[in-house]
C-alpha cells in the first residue's frame, strides 16, 4: 500500500439555483490574461476545456492555475497485468454538492480524458460529512481505476485531525496520481454590505460583533479552518454557516442571507462584475496577476496570512502502477502548461508538512468535531 508522503508533486491547499445576471463590468476587477502572470494552457484552450457557460474570463482562473507534477516512481507501485485501460466507463467522484469549484474543474476535465480514453467519464457528486461520505465511497472502490476522486484538502489532511475516527486512512488510503490545480481565493462580501475594503469590513464586524455571518464548504472545510483563523488573527465575532459545498453557499452569499466567503475566483468573480458581490482582499501572499488592484489580507493589516486550496487526483490504494501512468500522462495531456507561474506551482506533493500545517491551524481555530 503506497502512503502519499512517498510522492514528489505539489504542496498548498440543499443545492439553490443559481441566479446570475451578466451586466456592467466592474472595471476595478479586470482581467489581465497577459504580462506578469500566469500564462493561458494552450492544449487546454484547442481542445474546449470549459465548463458549459464558463467565460473566458473564468476559464482564465482555471487554466492559470493548471500544473503538471513528476509521476511517482513505478516501482512504488505494484505491478499487475489487467489489460488495456479503460476498459469500461469511468467514475470522478467529487465529494461536494454540484456547481462549487471542484465539481466545474471535474466536469471540465472528464469529456477531455473521455475523448481520449474513448470510454465514458462520468462525474458523480457525493456530498456530505465534510467530503466523508464521497472519500470514504472511493477508498473502499475496487483499485481498478474505474473509480477515482477529485477532493481538496480536507479529505486527506483536514479530517484526520478535525475527527476522531474516520473510517478510513486519509494519508495511506488513497493511491496519489497528481494534484490537478491550484486556486486562490479571495474575500468576497455582498453588494449591500457597507464595506469596499478588508479594513472597513474588520471595522464593521468589531462595531457590531455577531451580526455578520460567512459561509463555508462545511464544518471543518479549509475555508472554514482557514476564516476561523483569521477571525481569531482579528479578533472579531463573525457567526459561521456551513454549508454541503461551495455552490450552494455562493447562492447564498448572492441572496445576502450571508454576507462574506473566503472563497475561489472562479465563483464570485463574474458576480462582483455584475455588481451582486464586491471583492474586498484576496488571500495569497501576492496579489493575483487576474485582479492586480486588489490588495491582500496581508497588505491590509494581517501579516503573513494566506490561505487557498488545491485539487488532488486519487484512486483507492493499491492501484497498478501501470494505471497510475496512463490516468496521469493523459491527465497532462490536458493540463500541461510548462510557463506556469511559480505562486502556482511548487515541487513538493502534500506531505506530512501540510498535515501539520492544517493541525496547527486546527488548533488555533479552537474548533471541534465529535
Amino acid at each position: 500500500m503506497a502512503s502519499l508522503t512517498q510522492f514528489p508533486g505539489l504542496s498548498m491547499t440543499a443545492v439553490r439555483r443559481h441566479a446570475a445576471r451578466k451586466s456592467v463590468t466592474n472595471s476595478r476587477l479586470r482581467l489581465r490574461p497577459s504580462g506578469p502572470g500566469p500564462t493561458y494552457n494552450r492544449r487546454a484552450q484547442t481542445v474546449g476545456f470549459r465548463v458549459p457557460g464558463m467565460s473566458i474570463r473564468l476559464l482564465a482562473f482555471v487554466t492559470a492555475a493548471l500544473a503538471a507534477v513528476p509521476l511517482p516512481a513505478p516501482a512504488q507501485f505494484p505491478s499487475t497485468s489487467s489489460g488495456a485501460y479503460p476498459s469500461r466507463p469511468v467514475k470522478i467522484v467529487v465529494p461536494t454538492s454540484p456547481g462549487g469549484a471542484t465539481d466545474a474543474f471535474s466536469r471540465a476535465l472528464a469529456p477531455r480524458l473521455s475523448e481520449i480514453w474513448g470510454q465514458p467519464v462520468l462525474v458523480e457528486n457525493r456530498p456530505g460529512a465534510n467530503q466523508i461520505l464521497g472519500a470514504d465511497y472511493v477508498s473502499k472502490s475496487a483499485p481498478d481505476g474505474a473509480t477515482l476522486l477529485v477532493s481538496d484538502a480536507s479529505s486527506f489532511v483536514i479530517n484526520p485531525h478535525l475527527y476522531k475516527k474516520l473510517p478510513y486512512d486519509g494519508l495511506n488510503g488513497f493511491t496519489p496520481i497528481t494534484v490537478l490545480v491550484r486556486f486562490p481565493w479571495v474575500i468576497a462580501v455582498h453588494a449591500s454590505v457597507p464595506a469596499n475594503t478588508f479594513q472597513e469590513f474588520v471595522a464593521l464586524a468589531k462595531a457590531k460583533p455577531g451580526s455578520l455571518s460567512y459561509g463555508s464548504f462545511g464544518l471543518g472545510s479549509s475555508a472554514h479552518i482557514s476564516v476561523d483563523h483569521l477571525k481569531n488573527l482579528l479578533g472579531v465575532d463573525i457567526v459561521h454557516v456551513p454549508y454541503k459545498g461551495a455552490g450552494p453557499a455562493v447562492t447564498d452569499l448572492l441572496s445576502g442571507r450571508i454576507q462574506m466567503m473566503m472563497v475561489t475566483p472562479l465563483l464570485v468573480e463574474p458576480h462582483a462584475r455584475a455588481g451582486k458581490l464586491k471583492l474586498i482582499a484576496a488571500a495569497t501572499a501576492q496579489r493575483i496577476p487576474a485582479l492586480p488592484e486588489l490588495s491582500t489580507v496581508a497588505e491590509s493589516g494581517v501579516p503573513g496570512f494566506e490561505a487557498g486550496t488545491w485539487f488532488a487526483l486519487m484512486g483507492p490504494a493499491g492501484m497498478p502502477r501501470e494505471t497510475v501512468a496512463r490516468i496521469y500522462g493523459d491527465a497532462m495531456k490536458i493540463l500541461d502548461n510548462p510557463a506556469f507561474r511559480e505562486q502556482y506551482v511548487t515541487r513538493q506533493w502534500f506531505d506530512k508538512s501540510e498535515y501539520a500545517r492544517w493541525d496547527r491551524l486546527f488548533k488555533l481555530s479552537r474548533g471541534s468535531v465529535e
